[in-house]
Protein backbone atom coordinates (compact mmCIF):
# COMPACT_ATOMS: atom_id res chain seq x y z
CA UNK A 1 0.00 0.00 0.00
CA UNK A 2 1.30 3.39 -0.78
CA UNK A 3 0.23 6.58 0.87
CA UNK A 4 -2.59 7.85 -1.92
CA UNK A 5 -4.44 4.56 -1.31
CA UNK A 6 -4.02 4.39 2.14
CA UNK A 7 -5.57 8.39 2.36
CA UNK A 8 -8.59 6.51 -0.20
CA UNK A 9 -9.04 4.11 2.04
CA UNK A 10 -9.66 6.25 5.22
CA UNK A 11 -12.11 8.21 3.07
CA UNK A 12 -14.00 5.63 1.65
CA UNK A 13 -17.48 5.39 2.73
CA UNK A 14 -17.72 1.50 5.44
CA UNK A 15 -20.45 0.55 6.33
CA UNK A 16 -19.23 -1.57 9.73
CA UNK A 17 -20.57 -4.86 9.75
CA UNK A 18 -22.08 -4.96 6.36
CA UNK A 19 -19.55 -7.94 5.51
CA UNK A 20 -19.05 -10.03 8.23
CA UNK A 21 -17.72 -13.60 7.07
CA UNK A 22 -13.74 -13.94 8.51
CA UNK A 23 -11.97 -13.55 5.33
CA UNK A 24 -13.55 -10.14 4.52
CA UNK A 25 -12.78 -8.85 8.27
CA UNK A 26 -9.48 -10.21 8.29
CA UNK A 27 -8.36 -8.42 5.25
CA UNK A 28 -10.39 -5.36 6.15
CA UNK A 29 -8.32 -5.01 9.52
CA UNK A 30 -5.69 -6.05 7.38
CA UNK A 31 -5.56 -3.03 4.97
CA UNK A 32 -6.90 -0.55 8.17
CA UNK A 33 -3.76 -1.13 10.13
CA UNK A 34 -1.61 -0.49 7.12
CA UNK A 35 -3.40 2.24 6.67
CA UNK A 36 -3.21 3.49 9.91
CA UNK A 37 0.43 3.32 10.12
CA UNK A 38 1.11 4.69 6.89
CA UNK A 39 -1.22 7.49 7.85
CA UNK A 40 0.63 8.51 10.84
CA UNK A 41 4.02 8.14 9.50
CA UNK A 42 3.65 10.67 6.63
CA UNK A 43 1.61 13.32 8.97
CA UNK A 44 4.36 13.26 11.61
CA UNK A 45 7.46 13.76 8.62
CA UNK A 46 5.09 16.63 7.38
CA UNK A 47 6.53 20.14 8.07
CA UNK A 48 3.80 21.41 10.48
CA UNK A 49 0.74 23.07 9.35
CA UNK A 50 1.67 21.42 5.22
CA UNK A 51 0.46 18.31 6.67
CA UNK A 52 -1.48 16.39 3.42
CA UNK A 53 -4.27 15.57 5.73
CA UNK A 54 -5.90 16.41 8.93
CA UNK A 55 -4.73 13.57 12.04
CA UNK A 56 -8.90 13.24 12.72
CA UNK A 57 -8.42 11.20 9.42
CA UNK A 58 -5.73 8.96 11.35
CA UNK A 59 -8.50 8.58 14.49
CA UNK A 60 -11.47 7.98 12.51
CA UNK A 61 -10.09 5.16 10.84
CA UNK A 62 -8.60 4.06 14.13
CA UNK A 63 -12.20 4.19 15.25
CA UNK A 64 -13.65 2.33 12.13
CA UNK A 65 -11.39 -0.46 12.63
CA UNK A 66 -12.35 -1.09 16.00
CA UNK A 67 -15.73 -1.71 15.02
CA UNK A 68 -14.28 -4.36 12.35
CA UNK A 69 -12.30 -6.09 15.60
CA UNK A 70 -15.57 -6.03 17.50
CA UNK A 71 -16.94 -7.88 14.66
CA UNK A 72 -14.61 -10.57 14.41
CA UNK A 73 -14.47 -11.04 17.88
CA UNK A 74 -12.08 -9.48 19.72
CA UNK A 75 -11.03 -12.16 21.68
CA UNK A 76 -9.74 -13.95 18.05
CA UNK A 77 -7.38 -10.89 17.94
CA UNK A 78 -5.56 -12.00 21.00
CA UNK A 79 -2.15 -13.71 19.53
CA UNK A 80 -2.73 -12.06 15.78
CA UNK A 81 0.32 -9.05 16.08
CA UNK A 82 -0.30 -5.67 15.56
CA UNK A 83 1.45 -3.07 14.07
CA UNK A 84 0.82 0.24 15.65
CA UNK A 85 1.97 -0.39 19.23
CA UNK A 86 5.27 1.19 19.62
CA UNK A 87 7.69 -0.54 21.35
CA UNK A 88 9.68 1.92 22.98
CA UNK A 89 10.05 6.17 22.94
CA UNK A 90 12.26 7.81 20.44
CA UNK A 91 15.72 8.50 21.93
CA UNK A 92 15.16 11.92 21.49
CA UNK A 93 11.90 12.23 24.03
CA UNK A 94 13.88 10.04 26.29
CA UNK A 95 16.93 12.71 26.19
CA UNK A 96 14.21 15.68 26.42
CA UNK A 97 12.57 14.35 29.37
CA UNK A 98 15.35 14.07 31.50
CA UNK A 99 16.47 17.65 30.19
CA UNK A 100 12.98 18.91 31.07
CA UNK A 101 13.29 16.76 34.50
CA UNK A 102 16.93 18.52 35.14
CA UNK A 103 16.09 21.77 33.76
CA UNK A 104 19.02 21.73 31.25
CA UNK A 105 19.41 21.95 27.75
CA UNK A 106 18.16 18.86 25.39
CA UNK A 107 21.69 19.09 23.59
CA UNK A 108 23.62 18.87 26.85
CA UNK A 109 21.56 15.84 28.02
CA UNK A 110 22.61 14.15 24.25
CA UNK A 111 26.06 14.73 24.50
CA UNK A 112 25.88 12.91 27.55
CA UNK A 113 23.83 9.95 26.39
CA UNK A 114 25.78 9.60 23.67
CA UNK A 115 24.92 7.21 20.68
CA UNK A 116 21.43 5.63 20.40
CA UNK A 117 21.61 7.15 23.78
CA UNK A 118 23.13 4.51 25.55
CA UNK A 119 24.96 6.45 28.74
CA UNK A 120 21.63 8.63 29.70
CA UNK A 121 22.04 7.12 32.68
CA UNK A 122 24.91 8.87 33.27
CA UNK A 123 23.58 12.06 32.31
CA UNK A 124 20.08 11.36 34.50
CA UNK A 125 22.60 10.89 37.50
CA UNK A 126 24.72 14.45 36.63
CA UNK A 127 22.06 16.99 38.11
CA UNK A 128 18.92 16.33 40.25
CA UNK A 129 15.32 16.07 39.60
CA UNK A 130 12.99 18.61 40.15
CA UNK A 131 9.79 20.02 39.46
CA UNK A 132 6.40 18.22 38.98
CA UNK A 133 5.32 15.31 36.95
CA UNK A 134 1.45 13.85 36.56
CA UNK A 135 1.40 10.22 36.87
CA UNK A 136 -0.84 8.64 34.53
CA UNK A 137 -1.60 5.30 33.70
CA UNK A 138 -4.46 3.40 31.38
CA UNK A 139 -6.27 0.28 31.09
CA UNK A 140 -7.79 -1.07 28.05
CA UNK A 141 -9.28 -4.21 26.19
CA UNK A 142 -6.50 -4.77 23.95
CA UNK A 143 -2.70 -4.20 23.58
CA UNK A 144 -3.46 -2.52 20.47
CA UNK A 145 -4.53 1.06 20.01
CA UNK A 146 -6.65 0.63 17.02
CA UNK A 147 -8.43 -2.33 17.97
CA UNK A 148 -9.59 -1.68 21.71
CA UNK A 149 -10.90 0.55 24.05
CA UNK A 150 -9.85 2.71 27.17
CA UNK A 151 -11.97 1.74 29.88
CA UNK A 152 -9.91 3.09 32.43
CA UNK A 153 -7.61 6.02 33.74
CA UNK A 154 -5.95 6.75 36.48
CA UNK A 155 -3.59 10.00 37.22
CA UNK A 156 -2.04 12.24 40.24
CA UNK A 157 0.55 14.50 40.56
CA UNK A 158 3.76 15.09 42.33
CA UNK A 159 6.34 17.42 43.23
CA UNK A 160 9.96 15.53 42.68
CA UNK A 161 11.17 16.00 46.56
CA UNK A 162 12.03 13.48 49.11
CA UNK A 163 9.22 13.52 50.98
CA UNK A 164 6.17 15.01 48.52
CA UNK A 165 3.19 12.99 48.31
CA UNK A 166 1.01 11.95 45.35
CA UNK A 167 -1.54 14.25 45.20
CA UNK A 168 -5.09 15.24 43.35
CA UNK A 169 -5.82 11.34 42.26
CA UNK A 170 -8.31 11.05 39.78
CA UNK A 171 -9.83 7.37 38.49
CA UNK A 172 -12.39 7.19 35.91
CA UNK A 173 -14.16 4.00 33.81
CA UNK A 174 -15.36 4.51 30.29
CA UNK A 175 -17.83 2.70 28.34
CA UNK A 176 -17.50 -0.29 25.65
CA UNK A 177 -19.85 -1.69 22.81
CA UNK A 178 -23.14 -3.02 24.55
CA UNK A 179 -22.16 -6.50 23.26
CA UNK A 180 -19.56 -7.37 25.77
CA UNK A 181 -22.31 -7.26 27.89
CA UNK A 182 -22.33 -10.89 27.03
CA UNK A 183 -18.94 -11.69 25.63
CA UNK A 184 -17.03 -9.98 28.68
CA UNK A 185 -14.99 -7.41 29.13
CA UNK A 186 -11.50 -8.12 26.95
CA UNK A 187 -8.61 -8.64 29.42
CA UNK A 188 -10.61 -8.55 32.47
CA UNK A 189 -8.01 -11.53 33.91
CA UNK A 190 -5.60 -8.94 33.64
CA UNK A 191 -7.30 -5.71 35.40
CA UNK A 192 -10.11 -7.28 36.73
CA UNK A 193 -12.55 -4.70 35.27
CA UNK A 194 -16.48 -6.06 34.70
CA UNK A 195 -18.85 -4.96 32.50
CA UNK A 196 -20.73 -3.87 36.18
CA UNK A 197 -18.08 -1.66 36.49
CA UNK A 198 -18.67 0.29 32.59
CA UNK A 199 -22.18 0.18 33.04
CA UNK A 200 -24.02 2.92 31.87
CA UNK A 201 -20.60 5.10 31.33
CA UNK A 202 -19.39 6.96 28.36
CA UNK A 203 -16.72 5.44 26.21
CA UNK A 204 -14.08 7.43 25.83
CA UNK A 205 -13.57 8.57 22.84
CA UNK A 206 -17.14 10.19 23.11
CA UNK A 207 -16.06 12.07 26.48
CA UNK A 208 -15.91 15.71 25.10
CA UNK A 209 -15.34 16.94 28.43
CA UNK A 210 -12.82 14.37 30.07
CA UNK A 211 -10.82 14.64 26.60
CA UNK A 212 -10.39 18.15 26.71
CA UNK A 213 -9.44 18.14 30.48
CA UNK A 214 -7.17 15.26 30.09
CA UNK A 215 -5.35 17.13 27.03
CA UNK A 216 -5.13 20.60 29.06
CA UNK A 217 -3.38 18.90 32.00
CA UNK A 218 -0.93 16.27 29.64
CA UNK A 219 0.47 19.50 28.42
CA UNK A 220 0.64 21.83 31.25
CA UNK A 221 3.09 19.33 33.19
CA UNK A 222 5.55 16.59 32.28
CA UNK A 223 3.58 13.24 32.30
CA UNK A 224 5.40 9.98 33.63
CA UNK A 225 3.78 6.41 32.88
CA UNK A 226 5.81 3.22 33.13
CA UNK A 227 6.66 1.93 29.52
CA UNK A 228 5.18 5.09 28.11
CA UNK A 229 5.53 4.53 24.62
CA UNK A 230 2.25 1.94 25.01
CA UNK A 231 0.40 5.74 26.60
CA UNK A 232 1.40 7.08 24.25
CA UNK A 233 0.14 4.96 20.88
CA UNK A 234 -2.86 4.58 22.86
CA UNK A 235 -3.32 8.51 23.33
CA UNK A 236 -2.10 9.27 19.51
CA UNK A 237 -5.41 7.57 18.41
CA UNK A 238 -8.14 8.19 21.17
CA UNK A 239 -7.41 11.73 22.11
CA UNK A 240 -8.92 14.09 20.44
CA UNK A 241 -5.64 17.21 20.04
CA UNK A 242 -2.78 14.84 21.62
CA UNK A 243 -1.01 13.85 18.31
CA UNK A 244 -1.18 17.15 17.20
CA UNK A 245 0.25 18.36 20.41
CA UNK A 246 2.70 16.00 20.23
CA UNK A 247 4.09 17.28 17.00
CA UNK A 248 4.37 20.77 18.51
CA UNK A 249 6.63 20.10 21.17
CA UNK A 250 3.84 20.24 23.49
CA UNK A 251 4.21 17.17 25.37
CA UNK A 252 6.62 15.39 27.62
CA UNK A 253 6.34 12.04 28.05
CA UNK A 254 8.42 10.22 31.71
CA UNK A 255 8.74 6.75 30.87
CA UNK A 256 9.49 5.49 34.63
CA UNK A 257 10.57 1.98 32.79
CA UNK A 258 13.49 3.83 31.31
CA UNK A 259 14.50 4.64 34.90
CA UNK A 260 14.19 1.40 36.20
CA UNK A 261 16.52 0.10 33.78
CA UNK A 262 18.56 2.97 33.75
CA UNK A 263 19.40 3.48 37.31
CA UNK A 264 18.11 0.92 39.45
CA UNK A 265 21.47 -1.27 39.85
CA UNK A 266 19.94 -3.58 41.40
CA UNK A 267 17.64 -5.04 38.86
CA UNK A 268 20.73 -5.30 36.42
CA UNK A 269 22.18 -8.37 38.17
CA UNK A 270 18.36 -10.43 37.73
CA UNK A 271 17.63 -12.72 35.07
CA UNK A 272 15.46 -11.18 32.01
CA UNK A 273 12.95 -13.82 32.09
CA UNK A 274 12.39 -12.60 36.06
CA UNK A 275 11.27 -9.44 34.44
CA UNK A 276 13.31 -7.22 36.62
CA UNK A 277 11.91 -3.64 35.36
CA UNK A 278 8.08 -4.58 35.32
CA UNK A 279 6.72 -2.18 38.36
CA UNK A 280 5.60 -4.66 39.94
CA UNK A 281 8.97 -6.43 40.69
CA UNK A 282 10.73 -2.89 40.99
CA UNK A 283 8.46 -1.51 43.64
CA UNK A 284 8.85 -4.80 45.92
CA UNK A 285 12.80 -4.04 45.36
CA UNK A 286 12.06 -0.60 47.08
CA UNK A 287 9.71 -1.54 49.59
CA UNK A 288 6.84 0.26 48.03
CA UNK A 289 4.90 -3.15 47.77
CA UNK A 290 4.95 -5.74 49.99
CA UNK A 291 6.45 -9.29 49.19
CA UNK A 292 3.16 -10.58 49.38
CA UNK A 293 1.15 -7.80 47.35
CA UNK A 294 0.99 -7.94 43.72
CA UNK A 295 0.31 -4.77 41.31
CA UNK A 296 -3.29 -3.77 40.91
CA UNK A 297 -3.67 -3.51 37.16
CA UNK A 298 -5.81 -0.61 37.45
CA UNK A 299 -5.29 2.63 36.79
CA UNK A 300 -5.03 5.52 39.81
CA UNK A 301 -3.45 2.33 42.14
CA UNK A 302 -0.83 2.19 39.52
CA UNK A 303 -0.44 5.48 39.26
CA UNK A 304 -0.10 5.95 42.32
CA UNK A 305 3.22 2.99 43.22
CA UNK A 306 4.76 4.45 39.99
CA UNK A 307 5.38 7.26 41.64
CA UNK A 308 5.79 6.41 45.15
CA UNK A 309 8.13 3.38 43.93
CA UNK A 310 10.00 6.55 41.58
CA UNK A 311 10.31 8.69 44.54
CA UNK A 312 12.02 5.63 46.32
CA UNK A 313 15.01 5.28 43.53
CA UNK A 314 15.64 8.81 43.14
CA UNK A 315 15.94 8.84 46.96
CA UNK A 316 18.39 5.98 47.02
CA UNK A 317 20.81 7.60 44.21
CA UNK A 318 20.57 10.82 45.77
CA UNK A 319 19.19 12.02 42.94
CA UNK A 320 16.57 14.79 44.26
Amino acid sequence: MVLTEAIELANAFSLPGFFSDDVTLTEERRRNEEAIGLLMEAWFEAPAKKEPFSFDLVRTLADRNRSICDAFGASRLRDVAGTNLQRKLPDKDLVHAVAKLQRRRDARVARVAGAGVRDLGIAMAEAPFKGAVMGFDIETTDRNPDRGYVINLGLAFMELTADAIPHEGHAAYFGIPELYREAGVPLSDIHRITWQDLEGKTPFREDRRVQRALLKALTKLPYMAHNAAFEDSWLMLHLDGYAEARKAGKVTIVDSRDICRRIDVDGRSLPRESFPNTLENWARRRGTLRPDEKERHLGLDDVFLMLRTVQAELVLRNML
